[in-house]
């Protein structure tokens, strides 16, 4: 009997999910100082004493518990645990509530501030590993967590959520994730992972007030992200929705639309799911146009004024790639989609695994040569996008 396409596909994938859940058991748990190492590098060489980020720590409670969920295996339990008692004991805000953004290597607090984006990941972990374990006082937390994001974050004014706030939720002047974000007040980034935080919170609580607050997230993608061509998401913007640069980021567009998919599902309404459909197969059409290159996987993003090409290959966007227009395909048969799916992943086996030393590369250059900077462990390289787009094809 022949093998399909298909059925190649998927065993590779859950041979990948093995390897990274393999990776991240041994390499990522911090014997000396408790919970999870902060950084390792290109070489997967342990970087002594590095500080230890909540986009990382809550990453990892999010996968062990994703994958502990979606394989019914409990041996993941133990790391799921190891990370919510780090996060609990550690990140936790006891005083004003939230997550600190990062921590020494002892775990002492080096950058207390509140990123909204943080405190979304935070709910997003919880509640799958609330799901793993059945822990009221985690799903209690998500929920606690989410009260603040509404309470602190949401513009009562303007609608959509601002990006940070200091310590004890007073207005901040920088609110960038990162050296490299532009310092605007609110971002389609951060409203991403509210959007995906709320999904979940919501399956698991049903509350209407969650409810309330993901409707009006899949509201702001479609009627204030998504750019008036409806085939690419405005990335910047300040308090009043006015747009602060013109970047287009081709991951979060891919992403963005299997997402807000996954959201309008459990709203129960038609002609939202309608609609998300429609801007799904739209952005996927011009991704392959502009993003995808036959062989060469997905660009990283274009300054759409400057004309400014990035092409380096980051691991992520690939992986959203394939999630992204799967979910085209089934909506709309193209054999363009099809195609592109085993062509990113035979791009991704080839140059973005690590075979030498594990896990993913962060990202390779246009000639396909990984950058030996990027490091293999770090606050923004975890597994969560690639496990969690394993985990979703296998589904």
């Amino acid at each position: 009997m022949q093998v399909s396409s298909r059925e190649i596909l998927k065993k590779e994938l859950s041979e990948e999910l093995d390897n990274i859940q393999a990776f991240w058991q041994k390499f990522s748990i911090d014997e000396e100082y408790g919970g999870f190492v902060g950084k390792r590098d290109h070489y997967n060489k342990l970087v002594p004493n590095a500080p230890k980020g909540i986009i990382l720590n809550t990453r990892l409670l999010w996968t062990f518990s994703a994958i502990g969920n979606f394989k019914n295996d409990k041996s993941t339990l133990e790391y799921a645990e190891r990370a919510y008692n780090y996060l609990k004991d550690f990140f936790q805000d006891k005083k004003n509530g939230g997550v600190f953004w990062e921590l020494d290597h002892l775990g002492n607090p080096l950058n207390t501030r509140k990123q909204i984006y943080a405190q979304a990941f935070a709910v997003y972990a919880l509640s799958e590993y609330y799901k793993l374990s059945g822990n009221e006082e985690a799903k209690k937390w998500a929920l606690s967590l989410f009260g603040l994001i509404e309470n602190h974050g949401r513009d009562p004014k303007n609608n959509g959520y601002l990006e940070a706030f200091k310590a004890d939720w007073s207005p901040i002047e920088d609110v960038r994730l990162s050296e490299k974000e532009d310092n605007s007040a609110k971002t389609m980034n951060t409203h991403l992972h509210i959007l995906e935080a709320y999904t979940s919170l919501f399956e698991i609580t049903s509350s209407k007030r969650v409810e309330e607050a993901l409707e009006n997230l899949v509201l702001l993608f479609m009627n204030k992200f998504l750019n008036d061509n409806q085939d690419h998401f405005h990335l910047f913007f300040n308090e009043e929705w006015n747009s602060t640069n013109n970047i287009i980021s081709y991951g979060h567009d891919i992403e963005a639309v299997w997402l807000i998919i996954e959201a309008v599902k459990p709203l129960d309404n038609p002609k939202l799911l309608k609609r998300a459909g429609e801007i799904a197969v739209n952005v996927a059409k011009v991704f392959l146009k502009e993003a995808y290159v036959k062989g060469g996987g997905v660009y990283n993003e274009i300054n759409v004024d400057s004309g400014a090409l990035d092409k380096d290959r980051h691991w992520w966007p690939q992986m959203e790639a394939m999630v992204g227009l799967e979910f085209a395909n089934r909506l709309e048969q193209d054999s363009q989609f099809e195609e592109a799916i085993y062509d990113i992943w035979d791009y991704s086996k080839n140059y973005l695994i690590d075979h030498e030393n594990g896990e993913w590369h962060f990202r390779v250059d246009d000639d396909h040569v990984p950058y030996p900077e990027e490091d293999k462990v770090s606050m923004w390289k975890a597994p969560y996008h690639n496990s969690r787009a394993c985990m979703m094809f296998l589904k």
